[in-house]
């Protein structure tokens, strides 16, 4: 049992039994979850092309009375799952995409593919969210509504979740069925296994990638006064993107803009023609995320002007703020309480700077990302390896409450009026 299924005693007594039986089908479930999440830690895919992903959600899926579609630019799964009443619909989602990065974690189930891992958890947001479509097929009789199991393909800056709203996912159930909100789950190794944690309004942040190319005239290095020296108006520009930041935008609506690559020269004796800079920029509003873009045309193209040089910039726009709907959020966390106790929901103070592309869908439908911790109950949650490392190791026992919760958010959303 379940740390979660050992404290639900706490809630109010009229919900108790419902609540205590939807942790325990989700533990039921358990030995389905962990080996569909296993075959897919083994078997890792990066971007949008998941085939061996893809096959194995739709196997786990077959028997159940969903009606199901693929992509067709990409390996996307959209499941169906029509209620026994009339009512609005609600989306629930899993990314699917593995990092292109080797595995060092341990486990005996780890890659087995060179160069891809599931350093990220989407393998148990994937093994979860088919779980829970099995939990409420057999509840389908309580559901007045529509259900849209959206298993997508591409999250890891391959702009997966754009790609199915271009390609209809939004209709999946039919004319006049736009979701009536959307609701996703992200574990994370840094929160205690069973640990909820949302908040509402940004979540988390934009992402763009900046690419900056200084131009000046190559030479001699022991003649810097025959050339035009691209490196030191390179380096300006560091400075002064840096503090652009600090000084231009305010830090109550804070940005983060990283320089995280300079390439220049090619030897020791030569002064280089271009110089090349690289990085990101991360906002909290779509606001501060213009200003900040342009903001960096304009200080690059004045330093190098005082330098003698010339520039390009060049922005590679990613993906937009994570907005949670606030109502939405609420909601979650209170089903949150429901199916795991108080203990186990958190408030969640500050948003995380990194990005997330269920920020497309929250854009269209309101709706809300939660975190759900996933820490070894040996580490200590401040020390685990984090997301994105390549020695991360998540408690598989969370996904227990992951199915429930994805299971409780939609029983409380389509419950009959």
């Amino acid at each position: 049992m379940s740390a979660p299924e050992r404290r639900a005693g706490g809630r109010r007594a009229a919900h108790r039994a419902p609540e205590r039986a939807l942790l325990a089908e989700a533990r039921a479930l358990q030995p389905r979850t962990l080996a569909l999440r296993r075959v897919l830690h083994r078997n890792p895919e990066v971007g949008l092309t998941l085939p061996v992903t893809q096959a194995a959600v739709l196997s786990a899926l077959r028997e159940l009375p969903l009606e199901i579609t693929t992509g067709h630019g990409l390996s996307s799964v959209t499941a169906v799952l029509r209620g026994a009443h009339a009512g609005p619909t609600v989306l629930v989602r899993a990314d699917m995409d593995a990092l292109p990065m080797d595995e060092d974690s341990g486990v005996p189930f780890a890659s087995e593919v060179e160069g891809a891992m599931h350093a990220c958890g989407h393998d148990l947001h994937t093994a979860m969210l088919a779980s829970a479509a099995r939990l409420l097929c057999d509840r389908r009789e309580r559901l007045a509504g529509t259900v849209v199991f959206m298993f997508q393909p591409g999250e890891e800056s391959a702009h997966g979740a754009r790609t199915m709203l271009d390609e209809g996912l939004l209709s999946a159930e039919g004319p006049g069925g736009v979701p009536e909100s959307a609701m996703a789950l992200h574990v994370t190794s840094r929160l205690a296994a069973g640990t909820l944690q949302t908040r509402p309004d940004s979540i988390m942040a934009s992402s763009d990638d900046l690419h900056v190319r200084v131009t000046g005239r190559g030479g001699h290095a022991s003649a810097p006064h025959d050339a035009l020296d691209p490196v030191p108006a390179a380096a300006a520009m560091v400075g002064a993107l840096h503090t652009m930041i600090t000084r231009r935008i305010s830090a109550f609506d804070p940005a983060v803009l990283t320089v995280s690559h300079i390439s220049a020269g090619t030897t020791t004796n030569v002064i280089p023609e271009t110089a090349l800079l690289e990085g990101t920029v991360r906002t909290l509003s779509e606001e501060t995320r213009g200003r900040v873009l342009e903001e960096i045309g304009q200080v690059c193209t004045g330093v190098a002007t005082a330098y003698g040089c010339t520039c390009e910039v060049d922005i590679e726009a990613g993906y937009p703020v994570t907005v949670n709907d606030p109502d939405v959020a609420d909601r979650v966390a209170d089903v949150g309480r429901s199916v795991l106790g108080s203990r186990f929901v958190e408030p969640m103070p500050d948003p995380i700077m990194g990005s997330e592309d269920f920020s497309y869908v929250l854009g269209r439908v309101p709706g809300a990302l939660a975190f759900l911790g996933a820490c070894p109950t040996d580490v200590d949650p401040a020390e685990a390896p984090p997301n994105h490392s390549n020695r991360v190791v998540f408690d598989e026992d969370a996904m227990v409450a992951g199915v429930a919760l994805y299971s409780g958010y939609v029983l409380d959303t389509l419950r009959p009026r």
